[in-house]
């Protein structure tokens, strides 16, 4: 099936995450991201995608992580999707910016009590010792909360990958795989389309 190219790539790839979500058996919103580290050499890691809008698309995590400090020197990511189900993969490069507070704080109060216990407890991407360090600062976070409300952290929050290309891969027989690709035109206002070869 050839690709329907849309006055933009949003609503396509929504499509294709809305048919990933049918038949991928885990996680159809995970994406690799990648940052540039302080030494020049890129840095892959999974994460959830956790919001999709005209911005571009957002995930959360501790700020004082690896990907955070990446982040915040070179405010540039780039993301892969790969739906093994559906033999697809999109790509997107782009810049990042912070989510705002207020988006940071609505997607915090609906995280698990669990998951926002563990934002305090860890202290991502840091040297630790063993396991039996990070249990115990679970159950001191869980003790110092008790029952009552779990402010979001100060150093938790969002990033938004606001896209200047995005393609579209689907594969085919004999490696003759459909590329198409999104670019940003130079005044920032529309997309460019154009197919590649496999």
């Amino acid at each position: 099936m050839d690709f329907v190219v849309a006055p933009d790539p949003y609503a396509l790839f929504q499509s294709w995450l809305d048919e990933a979500s049918r038949t991928e058996p885990n996680d159809p919103n995970a994406m690799s991201l990648a940052t540039i580290g302080a030494d020049g050499i890129p840095a892959v890691r999974i994460v959830l995608l956790k919001g999709l809008d005209d911005g571009g698309f957002v995930f959360y995590t501790n700020t004082l992580s690896r990907k955070g400090r990446e982040l915040a020197a070179h405010p540039v990511a780039g993301l892969c999707f790969h739906w093994k189900s559906l033999r697809r993969q999109v790509r997107v490069d782009g810049r990042v910016s912070p989510v705002t507070a207020q988006e940071a704080d609505d997607y915090y109060r609906v995280r698990p009590r669990g998951s926002q216990i563990g934002a305090w407890a860890s202290a991502q991407s840091q040297p630790l010792d063993s396991r039996a360090t990070l249990e115990r600062r679970v159950a001191e976070e869980t003790a110092r909360f008790g029952e009552g409300d779990i402010p979001r952290p100060p150093h938790w929050s969002g990033y938004r990958v606001t896209p200047v290309r995005m393609e579209f891969w689907q594969d085919r027989e004999f490696r003759l795989h459909d590329r198409l690709v999104y670019t940003r035109d130079a005044e920032d206002k529309g997309w460019t389309t154009e197919r590649l070869y496999p």
